[in-house]
């Protein structure tokens, strides 16, 4: 039976389960849950996942959610998967899992957050908050902070001084990319001090092609959308840019 996979790629949990699925050869079928008409909180979706979050899978029977518990299962339940995701050995793989808890309980309050906070919250209805902005900020700055510091390592190109991505790489990548949709001039100021950062980045970017770009196109879309936001806004002429 094929898996099935509950999501909105506007969301970047879904996005980094999509690309793995992607990547690992995992065929699935995509079921789109709107977030903008609310879908997730539908008495069918409920019986998916009781929470009314996405992303959730079901796999059979077995249903479960929450991106990075899908991207464990996921590692171990298929064929095939390529130990450096998720290893197998004891130690690697506490490390993996080290990054992935600091991830959840450190990073919501980063590129998410600020972005809503300073870009998207008046496509919900709601003002730009630049009070609330400028809080998340400073978590946000921290945070990669401490990615460049602690899990960059030099003699590695990916997190933990490995030379091949795990998924705690393809979860945290899909995260900072939320940063995509501020304009050129805010993401630099906040991303161009972290070099390490951006060389990580790319080079996630880079491994996990042609997947990683194809599922981020619905965030470029977005970022199209605030860009001749604020040209109109501005009364400047639009001038154009190479993708990055």
């Amino acid at each position: 039976m094929t898996l099935r996979l509950y999501g909105d790629r506007y969301s970047h949990p879904c996005r980094e389960v999509i690309i793995f699925c992607k990547l690992n050869g995992i065929e699935f079928e995509e079921v789109y849950i709107r977030l903008s008409k609310r879908q997730q909180l539908s008495a069918e979706y409920r019986e998916i996942n009781p929470i009314q979050q996405i992303p959730a899978i079901m796999d059979g029977r077995f249903k479960l959610s929450e991106s990075h518990a899908i991207l464990r299962y996921l590692a171990c339940a298929f064929p095939r998967i390529a130990d450096h995701w998720y290893p197998a050995d004891l130690y690697k793989r506490a490390k993996v899992e080290s990054v992935l808890d600091w991830h959840r309980t450190t990073f919501p309050r980063g590129p998410g957050s600020y972005v809503f906070y300073s870009v998207l919250a008046p496509s919900v209805g709601l003002p730009l908050n630049s009070k609330a902005a400028a809080r998340t900020e400073k978590n946000l700055i921290a945070a990669l902070a401490t990615i460049e510091s602690v899990w960059l390592q030099e003699k590695g190109r990916f997190l933990l001084g490995s030379n091949q991505p795990s998924i705690a790489d393809l979860s945290l990548a899909c995260e900072i990319m939320q940063l995509e949709a501020l304009d050129e001039k805010d993401r630099e100021r906040i991303l161009g001090p972290f070099k390490r950062v951006l060389k990580w980045l790319d080079d996630t970017k880079n491994v996990m092609e042609p997947h990683f770009e194809e599922v981020h196109l619905t965030l470029y879309k977005v970022k199209e959308k605030l860009q001749k936001q604020r040209i109109t806004q501005s009364g400047r002429k639009p001038v154009l840019h190479s993708k990055m």
